[in-house]
């Protein structure tokens, strides 16, 4: 979409980024967002959002990490966590990290269980 004025407006220029974000580089919850935090929208967008948090709202009705929001708006990632991080200090979003490795069950039990049960 062009401006009158000649420049263009375009879907990633630093100028649309600039304001999405409000010139911020970082956003206003204490959350550490990375590219495999996994968030969620607690509730559908409300009228009146801003396109970017709608969108993120919308496609975060089930859970999504970072890099898939930053991939389906075609946003970078770096402002992605800053409309994540308005959401989550306004209370619209859940984030939570994903299971770490450690905690998750051990492959070589997961399959003496199955062997088990197809002895069965």
């Amino acid at each position: 979409m062009s401006h009158p004025g000649g420049g263009g407006w375009e879907e990633t220029s630093p100028e649309r980024l600039y304001v999405i974000t409000g010139g911020r580089s970082t956003s206003s919850a204490p959350v550490g967002l990375d590219l495999v935090t996994l968030v969620v929208a607690k509730s559908q967008p409300k009228p009146g959002m801003p396109p970017e948090h709608t969108a993120i709202m919308g496609l975060c009705q089930a859970p999504l990490s970072v890099a898939e929001v930053s991939a389906y708006t075609n946003l970078p990632f770096s402002v992605v966590t800053v409309l994540i991080g308005d959401l989550l200090a306004e209370n619209r979003m859940i984030a939570r990290a994903p299971v770490p490795a450690a905690k998750l069950p051990d492959r070589a039990l997961i399959e003496a269980v199955i062997h088990g049960l197809q002895k069965l």
